[in-house]
């Protein structure tokens, strides 16, 4: 079964509170202990008990009745503070009073809340540091990272506080940690669930902001959808066409790498899809149209703030961002459209694509990552561009973005799941 599954079953037997403190017993064992930033186990368990009073019968559990889920620190949730990783931010931001949309929906699909989790700051990196609130290292293995900037949200899968957890993804954000994690991850299709979905909460950058999922099991993943966005799950498409990335481009990667990304390609020919090798050369200037219309729009989200507020190589970012000419934005706003619409075009041909989450199978702690987030972008950029959704396949050595077109969602997150049900019968 399913770590969904699962859960579902112990509640009948154990009901909702029980399950919300064993996960509460789970909660920061990394070694930083500092996989949630906040939060209250008596709030948390208060609305376990009181699930029971709202859905007294089984058969009208909503689809996340009595889950632990985490949630990243950048969605307001009733009763905490919104940090987006920043003490500045702590203290401007107080106690929310309400929910943002995101943790409302949770509420009313019966997911048990159990805190704000661990991100790089202002969402803004991708290898989950933090100098005011520590790095997030792995519960797992102190040794390593977990990537970001939903670092504490892939830890908290990680180490069994949630079941699943809420992420955000620009620029990789979900689909990097997921990979280095070991775990599952969902990253939808831009615009999914409307403008709405980031009521309460703190963008990035407009044009490439995305709302989805960590978690275990890619079973879960069509679940998990439906609970946050309406998704309504369907059938697993029996025979596909997908674009592989070619050597031109996965050049870089460590062997441990490599060896994963082929075991995934046999896994997909095992499940009958035919596959084709696409060597993306015109991919080459992806990082160089997206780092800077970031950078534009997180500098006008953050205007009126001092950046110095921020670690200096945010603070870098955002000054960059803030000394873009109006004339330079909409030149690059053209090459984005221009390589979105070829995105499409290579899609028309096939239902997905994949590639490497990332070259590297781990982030170690305690060195220079300087360097990083380019290595890493270059290989999130392309889809981020596109605003394709994604759903990271794990395995030892990394993971696999399992790409489709926009609006794919559901075909997508069906065929990921019966790869997870493949999985699942050969253990």
């Amino acid at each position: 079964m399913s770590p969904l599954t699962e859960t579902r079953s112990a509640l009948a037997t154990q009901g909702p509170a029980s399950l919300a403190q064993e996960a509460l017993a789970r909660a920061n064992s990394n070694a930083n202990q500092n996989v949630y930033l906040a939060m209250d186990p008596q709030r948390t368990m208060t609305e376990a008990e009181a699930l029971s009073a709202r859905f007294p019968k089984q058969a009208q559990w909503p689809g996340l009745f009595g889950v632990p889920i985490a949630i990243k620190d950048c969605f307001d949730a009733a009763g905490y503070n919104t940090t987006c990783g920043s003490r500045f931010y702590a203290e401007k931001n107080g106690i929310a009073r309400a929910d943002s949309a995101v943790a409302a929906r949770l509420r009313r699909a019966g997911a048990v809340i159990m805190g704000k989790t661990h991100l790089h700051q202002l969402a803004y990196g991708i290898t989950g540091e933090n100098r005011e609130y520590g790095d997030c290292v792995q519960p797992n293995n102190p040794q390593v990272l977990t990537g970001g900037s939903s670092s504490g949200s892939a830890a908290s899968v990680q180490e069994g506080s949630a079941i699943a957890a809420i992420g955000t993804d620009t620029g990789g954000s979900i689909r990097v940690p997921a990979a280095l994690c070991g775990l599952a991850g969902y990253r939808s299709s831009l615009g999914l669930g409307g403008s709405e979905i980031w009521e309460g909460a703190v963008h990035l950058a407009v044009s490439f902001d995305t709302v989805g999922w960590l978690f275990r099991d890619l079973r879960d993943g069509p679940a998990l959808a439906a609970a946050l966005f309406g998704l309504e799950p369907v059938a697993a498409p029996q025979t596909v066409k997908i674009a592989v990335v070619g050597e031109s481009f996965v050049h870089d990667c460590e062997p441990a790498v490599l060896e994963m990304y082929a075991g995934w390609q046999e896994v997909l020919r095992g499940a009958g899809a035919s596959l084709r090798t696409f060597e993306p050369d015109w991919w080459a200037d992806t990082r160089d149209i997206f780092a800077p219309i970031q950078a534009y729009e997180a500098a006008g989200i953050h205007r009126g703030t001092d950046f110095h507020q921020f670690e200096p190589a945010i603070a870098e970012r955002l000054a960059w961002g803030t000394s873009l000419s109006v004339k330079e934005v909409e030149d690059l706003r053209k090459r984005h459209a221009a390589f979105r619409a070829r995105m499409d075009q290579l899609l028309e041909q096939d239902d997905f694509l994949i590639l490497p989450c990332a070259p590297v199978s781990a982030l170690a702690a305690g060195v220079d990552h300087s360097a990083t987030r380019q290595t890493l972008l270059r290989y999130t950029s392309p889809i981020s561009l596109a605003g394709m959704p994604a759903v990271a396949l794990s395995a030892k050595g990394g993971g696999v973005q399992l790409v489709g077109p926009r609006g794919s969602d559901a075909k997508l997150l069906a065929f990921a799941a019966s790869l997870g049900e493949r999985i699942a019968l050969r253990r």
